[in-house]
């Protein structure tokens, strides 16, 4: 079985990875190898074409396959919140949450990520369009195997763009190089009321799957729940996953990384969360109307959320 993710030298969808490197899939009878597929929205055509069975993606993400959430269902969180930062090249001088100083400036994020970016400066009364803030593709960010945050944090050292809203890897490489600061972390507690719950990271899977195989379903989820206490009581363990799939740098880095997340790792997916991620891709035009909880989330697993791990 395969798995999608689209930004995979990352912490923003690490459970997901972690399940499948640290053999919590294996352990629960499913042999679920993990590729990279960006931007995320060709990681849910893959999803629903069937050439993957599970995304581990932004939830609002699903909605570019899946209209008005037809056909998909999420399964469990990966972790709670938006979970992008807003990095701005340290010689502006950008203060943190100082969003009128954007204006004028250019601004690289993935499709479907910039949407968290956009909706939360609208919501701030910064419109994107009438303060010249310019959020577009970041220069070498094209091809389905590209490590957005990797390359965003590079083309911010090269000048190419003046910041990204991209993951907390990307954001490390930035801060640590001394190349850039950051001025929103919307996890905790920058940016207008709301945006926390703009969108969440999840793991998705087609309704087919689960009519067809409700066990694999509940045994991935339950795979996502071990990692989630497995990373808890070792962050550590994240070290491991890094020496397998990242490069020696990002491998270095995962760990603390991952650490800053982990009051964030629980599974549940609350009817209130995706209340406002229907509100947040409404304004996105992305979703015509609200769409029960019950058609969103695959409730009949909700009890394993909170498994033992």
């Amino acid at each position: 079985m395969k798995l999608a993710i689209p930004d995979l030298i990352s912490n923003s969808y690490f459970p997901a990875l972690a399940a499948a490197e640290l053999g919590f899939f294996e352990r629960e009878g499913l042999d679920v190898s993990a590729e990279l597929i960006f931007p995320v929205d060709r990681a849910y055509e893959a999803l629903r074409d069937g050439a993957i069975d599970f995304v581990g993606g932004a939830a609002h993400g699903a909605l570019a396959a899946f209209t008005e959430w037809r056909g998909v269902k999420l399964l469990g969180a990966l972790s709670q919140g938006m979970y992008w930062f807003l990095v701005m090249r340290k010689e502006l001088g950008i203060a943190r949450g100082d969003l009128a100083a954007l204006r004028g400036r250019r601004i690289g994020a993935a499709p479907w990520v910039e949407m968290g970016l956009r909706g939360l400066l609208t919501a701030a009364g910064l419109d994107p369009r009438k303060n010249d803030i310019r959020i577009g593709p970041v220069p070498g960010a094209t091809g389905s195997s590209v490590n957005f945050g990797l390359t965003a944090a590079q083309a911010l050292e090269n000048g190419t763009i003046d910041g990204f809203w991209a993951n907390g890897m990307g954001t490390e490489i930035a801060v640590t190089r001394g190349v850039g600061t950051i001025v929103l972390d919307v996890r905790r507690g920058d940016g207008p009321p709301g945006c926390f719950d703009y969108t969440m990271p999840v793991l998705a899977t087609t309704d087919r799957l689960i009519e067809r195989s409700p066990e694999t379903a509940a045994a991935a989820l339950r795979a996502l729940v071990a990692t989630q206490h497995a990373l808890k009581a070792d962050v550590s363990r994240a070290t491991e996953v890094g020496d397998k799939r990242f490069p020696p740098r990002e491998a270095g880095l995962i760990t603390r990384v991952v650490e800053r997340d982990l009051p964030f790792y629980d599974a549940a997916i609350r009817e209130r969360s995706v209340a406002a991620i229907n509100d947040f891709a409404r304004h996105m035009s992305v979703l015509d109307e609200d769409v029960p909880y019950s058609e969103v989330v695959a409730t009949r697993f909700r009890d394993l959320w909170h498994s033992g791990g």
